[in-house]
């Protein structure tokens, strides 16, 4: 699949990604874990790496990388634990996501190793030790205040736990004081939808679980207040803009047909009865099944949408209005204060 989204001929910035396995590209890979996709077919559409698995968590580029691919980033911002990157904090910028993380630390202590959004953000301050000593700290501090600091986590707290939080907002407040000035936070998505959910919870197709979504809006609600609140109150002034994956991602769901999807239920890779594991094996006995054309399945395994999903969140993202993403949208954000 070939994707073009409108480009943004302004000079790229540098964008620093947090957050779980829907932006993880491949810190986990670097860890003892049971949350790896650092094995076929994941990253089959990947061209960069001309198909070869990456260390994402779908089929083909994540949200994060169609919106620098549309901001004019030639590259993507390389994994913090991958070896040799600290240089690329002076440059495109750093991802310290991690599969299985959450914003409370003992979220994901099933898979082992994971990176919780406390600790990516003390990596980031080894980043930010880096960019002083490259390039000063006056100038230190005018490169973060124009960087991007992307944050998509939330929703392994409310698999793990089913009660999500806003503890989230203190670590906000860390990068704050660490010089990030432009933040975009990524709402929970429809998790009562995904194909995990809805076959733990027996639910039929075309049915997502009220209870888990009904939880999920609640939160949400409560995460744009407190981001309203911290544009007003927070000094030195800073944007925080909410992305409503929620309403984003259901909407891609109920009208699946009109995005040229064909099937809303079933992962296109893995099946829906547990350990939900998307695998490439020696021989189709040894394999998990995988759909025929991944550009019409929503979701690319149980828990995760296909890179064809990803381009019509980030488009949302990047040009969207204030139903999908406010106060501005990211292509705002991206020139905000240049």
């Amino acid at each position: 699949m070939f994707y073009v989204l409108p480009f943004c001929s302004s000079t790229s910035t540098a964008t620093f990604v947090f957050g779980d396995s829907l932006v993880d590209s491949g810190n986990n890979n670097f860890l003892f874990t049971l949350s790896k996709a650092d094995s076929p077919p994941y990253g089959i559409d990947f061209k960069p790496s001309h198909g070869h698995p990456t260390g994402r968590f779908t089929n083909g580029l994540t949200i994060s990388d169609i919106v620098g691919e549309a901001l004019g980033d030639n590259s993507f911002p390389p994994p913090y634990l991958a070896p040799n990157v600290e240089s690329n904090a002076t440059n495109i910028g750093i991802n310290y996501a991690s599969g299985s993380s959450g914003i409370l630390d003992a979220t994901g202590t099933l898979f082992i190793g994971r990176v919780p959004l406390r600790e990516q953000i003390s990596n980031f301050e080894e980043s930010r030790k880096y960019i002083v000593n490259s390039m000063g700290e006056e100038n230190a501090k005018r490169f973060i205040k124009k960087a991007m600091f992307s944050i998509t986590i939330g929703s392994n707290d409310v698999i793990n736990y089913f009660q999500p939080s806003i503890p989230f907002i203190s670590n906000e407040k860390r990068l704050h004081k660490l010089g990030a000035r432009k933040f975009v936070v990524v709402g929970v998505g429809p998790l009562g939808c995904i194909p995990f959910m809805r076959a733990i919870g027996l639910i039929s197709k075309g049915k997502c679980s009220v209870e888990v979504n009904t939880l999920i809006r609640n939160y949400n609600k409560k995460l744009k207040a407190e981001l309203h609140r911290l544009n007003k109150d927070i000094k030195p002034k800073a944007i925080f803009i909410y992305a409503n994956s929620y309403d984003v991602f259901r909407e891609i769901i109920l009208n699946h047909k009109q995005h040229g999807f064909e099937n809303a239920d079933a992962p296109c890779c893995g099946g829906y009865f547990p350990p939900f594991v998307c695998y490439k094996g020696k021989d189709a006995n040894t394999s998990s099944v995988m759909c025929n054309d991944r550009g019409k399945y929503v979701f690319w395994d149980a828990y995760h949408p296909t890179e064809a999903a990803n381009v019509i969140i980030a488009k949302k993202f990047l040009y969207g209005d204030a139903s999908v993403i406010s106060p501005i949208n990211i292509l705002h954000l991206h020139n905000y204060g240049s």
